[in-house]
């Protein structure tokens, strides 16, 4: 049988550091991104990728905002659009090595609960980075909240609820039994609530590796994986002790996730949904680089013939296991 992967893609792995987000620019990066899923579909998977949409959101919040001349549209909908740009870049970029219809984009909405503390607690960075003095204008002059992001400088913040079910599940399941590549859940997904006003559109950004993992438990995916711009993830980041994790047991992870090595800010969100994945059924989920990629999901014996050391898997604890270490 073949198996299914579900691939999450941050929105900076479509527009990276230093880039301002052109057209070329994200065709350029949508096409390294196609290469990388596209070994994964030559290892035999099928793939449903979800992607990011943090920088692209909040860039298009400020153009929203640039000018009176048209109504600025709410955060729910600029998720939309970024659905639909993001969906046919990458849509486009896949089909140019598969071949025309390959890839689905499908826009696809996420129920929240209107109670999510998160709501109350914006935590989601979006858009560009910010010197302090700039960032503080902005909140006064717009009514943003804005933090540090990664010592990198201050971004805007939004509510980011947890991701409770997704309305499309049955027609995202229907084209992937169907043979389609199928990028869904963009940027989280467009949240909505039931009974809410603006047809239940909720002001929020849901983040992009929880609704992958939900995606990945409703359509029963063996496999999840989040892409990110790091080969390994790392224990004790930064410091003179940092050292790489190959592959662990879910225990192992859950540990070090409780003893604070994944900020909630970066590492924290995507080993939480590797987590959950493989406690409700998953068999690995894996963390790597868009290069390493096909390999880590083949896992260390798949990786060595191609002579690339894999990226960070994580594996179901079995019932007597003994602790691997870092880079086992």
């Amino acid at each position: 049988m073949t198996k299914t992967a579900v691939v999450a893609l941050g929105g900076n792995a479509l527009t990276r550091a230093g880039q301002s987000g052109t057209c070329d620019e994200m065709l350029a990066n949508a096409a390294a991104m196609a290469s990388a899923v596209h070994a994964v579909i030559e290892a035999g998977w099928r793939v449903v990728v979800v992607h990011g949409n943090g920088p692209q959101v909040g860039n298009l919040a400020l153009q929203q905002e640039a000018t009176a001349m048209v109504p600025a549209q709410p955060l729910p909908l600029l998720s939309a659009m970024t659905q639909g740009l993001l969906g046919s870049l990458l849509a486009r970029a896949i089909d140019l090595l598969r071949g025309p219809g390959t890839a689905v984009a499908l826009i696809t909405h996420v129920t929240v609960d209107p109670a999510d503390p998160a709501f109350g607690s914006p935590s989601k960075p979006i858009g560009p980075f910010f010197e302090p003095a700039e960032a503080r204008q902005l909140a006064e002059r717009r009514g943003w909240i804005v933090q540090p992001d990664s010592g990198r400088g201050y971004r805007r913040v939004v509510a980011s609820p947890e991701p409770a079910s997704v309305v499309e599940i049955d027609a995202m399941r229907a084209l992937v039994d169907a043979g389609h590549l199928v990028i869904a859940g963009g940027g989280g997904g467009i949240p909505v609530q039931a009974g809410g006003p603006h047809g239940g559109l909720a002001d929020a950004v849901i983040d992009k590796d929880r609704a992958a993992g939900l995606i990945a438990r409703l359509l029963g995916a063996q496999a999840l994986a989040l892409v990110t711009a790091v080969d390994r993830v790392m224990l004790n980041y930064g410091q003179r002790t940092q050292s790489e994790l190959g592959t662990i047991t879910a225990a192992e992870a859950a540990r070090h996730l409780a003893e604070g090595q994944f900020p909630p800010g970066s590492m924290g969100p995507k080993v939480e949904a590797a987590l959950r994945f493989l406690a409700e059924g998953g068999e690995q989920a894996v963390i790597t680089s868009p290069d390493l990629l096909a390999a880590t999901l083949a896992g260390a014996a798949g990786a060595a013939g191609g002579g690339a050391r894999p990226g960070t898997r994580i594996e179901r604890t079995p019932v007597h296991a003994e602790s691997s270490g870092p880079g086992r």
